[in-house]
């Protein structure tokens, strides 16, 4: 699998009902075991993630990898951690 991982770099990932997450723009290694660990999604939709932040996605949250890379699931909202709650909308 790692031999072809470099192919994973730059394909659009997309949740189950279709909506764009963003593109792999690194990978996550587990060198111990040689198997992927994580997409690296740099540029995310903010729709979906907090302030478009860049997030890890577990490998094992992939269905299936072709042109696309399409999650077997994805929480509808990912909230940024670390952040002071109460001094939203301030």
């Amino acid at each position: 699998m790692l031999a072809q991982s470099s192919t994973l770099i730059g394909l659009n990932v997309y949740t189950l009902a279709g909506i764009s997450v963003g593109s792999v723009t690194d990978l996550i290694v587990d060198f111990d075991r040689m198997a992927i660990y994580g997409l690296y999604v740099e540029e995310t939709n903010p729709e979906l993630v907090e302030g478009g932040v860049a997030i890890s996605i577990p490998y094992r949250m992939v269905k299936s990898i072709g042109e696309i890379v399409i999650l077997k699931d994805f929480p509808p909202f990912v909230k940024v951690r670390g952040e002071d709650s109460s001094s939203l909308g301030s």
